[in-house]
């Protein structure tokens, strides 16, 4: 899932040992509890507990910068970009809603997704009759569904379309389905499985057999790529290339196109585990 990001630092807290450790230890838990290659999480844990006993945490203080070396020392265990440790503001409770005057929260989302328009930031058509679409995140179809379906609809009559996810980290795996949809024909096409360990459930992905509007599926495709480009557009990506539905133009991916999920330590500290 897609969420919109508050750039604002949050206000730092002071550490003493006591929550360092609280800290640590519910990081590690979560890990062993739901990281998807265990053996990966047992090494973390040791290497976390070797620093431990050689106490380069003692003198971290910092709120913001113990989460930040944490998520350092996790990836160089796992170099799993998806993974880190996250400070976290407390702030005040919020005020509570005027009557018949408050946003619901699914409101206030699409409010925010609105106003990024729902990750869709250019679509236009190129000399020579090219499509271009500048997708910035995939956010999910009950949100952006109408926008991206807008999209597609502008592009059915280009003779090929580049779809540019140089700037774009990630979102709905959804969404990433949703879209490669208008690229095949209505026969299901499998695009990847979704393991998740803690309920050793895997999920599969496949395009959808109706989708609004026309289909572009005798278009050539390309897609533009950069380091910045991570998780659901590396799948979106890899999808494409590996089924041959489209030419791959650009810099080696991120590297994390698999799904994450956040857990909270405490009211200050919560870890993306993928």
């Amino acid at each position: 899932m897609l969420v919109a990001q508050n750039t604002a630092q949050p206000s730092d807290i002071t550490l003493d040992a006591a929550a360092r450790a609280e800290v640590i230890d519910g990081a590690l838990k979560a890990l062993n509890e739901a990281y998807v290659f265990p053996e990966v999480a047992k090494k973390m844990e040791e290497a976390i507990r070797a620093r431990q006993r050689r106490k380069e945490y003692d003198g971290i203080t910092s709120g913001r910068r113990f989460a930040q070396l944490l998520t350092e020392h996790l990836r160089a265990v796992s170099h799993d970009l998806h993974l880190g440790v996250n400070f976290i503001q407390q702030g005040p409770p919020p005020p509570p809603p005027a009557p018949g005057g408050a946003q619901t929260l699914e409101e206030r989302q699409r409010t925010i997704a609105g106003r990024q328009n729902f990750g869709f930031a250019r679509v236009e058509r190129l000399a020579g009759n090219i499509g271009y679409v500048d997708i910035r995140g995939f956010m999910g179809p009950a949100l952006a569904g109408e926008t991206a379906t807008a999209a597609m609809t502008f592009l059915a009559s280009t003779d090929a379309v580049i779809f540019d996810m140089r700037q774009n980290g990630g979102g709905d795996p959804t969404m990433v389905a949703f879209i490669t949809s208008y690229l095949f024909g209505p026969r299901s096409v499998h695009l990847n499985d979704f393991y998740s360990r803690p309920t050793n459930e895997t999920r599969p992905s496949w395009t959808l057999p109706y989708v609004p509007g026309r289909r572009l599926t005798n278009k050539d495709v390309y897609v533009l790529t950069s380091s910045r480009t991570f998780s659901g557009a590396e799948e979106f990506t890899y999808n494409l290339k590996h089924l041959k539905r489209a030419t791959v133009v650009g810099e080696t991916t991120g590297g994390g196109a698999h799904t994450v999920a956040g857990r909270r330590i405490n009211n200050q500290f919560a870890i993306n585990v993928p």
